[in-house]
């Protein structure tokens, strides 16, 4: 049985080259480009506009990676038209970002700031002291950046202090309760 994913064609926008040679996709678009090696057992194909990603045999490995492989040329692509990005907020009393160079530095109620320099590939921004933004073309990149600027100081269950995806819910806890 194939993948339902897998088997999807991925439409590829005006202004995006496809090109596949010996098992690299190679993806390029106004914003950059990026390629990704096949796993043995997949296949892929660029017809009539639309990439195709099939199986070479029916292993149990092969279908499990089918459906992996044809995702990541879809973000690939939508990565080089529209880019990804994440943000990020901090929340607490003193706890601000600010513009340093390409990279940022954070005061997070420590002794010390901390520098975080912006990886190749990867920009970012600071809108005002509280609001984060880390876009680029590699949504797996954009997404560890984002996950490791979260870890300097992850929200606590009290008061929520500290620094937060957009739109996440931070559960509460009670504080102590008093006589």
């Amino acid at each position: 049985m194939a993948s339902h994913i897998g088997t999807r064609p991925i439409t590829v926008p005006e202004g995006v080259t496809v090109t596949i040679k010996d098992g690299i996709v190679d993806v390029k678009g106004k914003l950059g480009e990026d390629s990704y090696t096949l796993p043995s057992g997949i296949s892929a194909k660029v017809e009539d506009g639309k990439v195709l990603v099939s199986t070479l045999d029916d292993a149990n490995e092969t279908r499990a990676k089918h459906g992996l492989s044809r995702a990541i040329i879809a973000s690939l692509v939508e990565g080089v038209t529209k880019g990804f990005e994440k943000k990020l907020e901090i929340v607490g009393t003193g706890y601000r970002v600010a513009p340093k160079g390409t990279g940022l530095t954070f005061s997070l109620g420590f002794s010390h700031t901390i520098e975080v320099p912006a990886p190749e590939g990867i920009k970012l921004t600071a809108p005002d002291q509280t609001h984060i933004t880390v876009s680029g073309i590699d949504k797996q990149k954009v997404g560890e950046i984002a996950a490791q600027i979260r870890r300097l100081r992850p929200p606590e269950p009290y008061k929520g202090k500290g620094i937060k995806y957009e739109g996440e819910y931070i559960r509460r806890k009670a504080g102590k309760a008093g006589k």
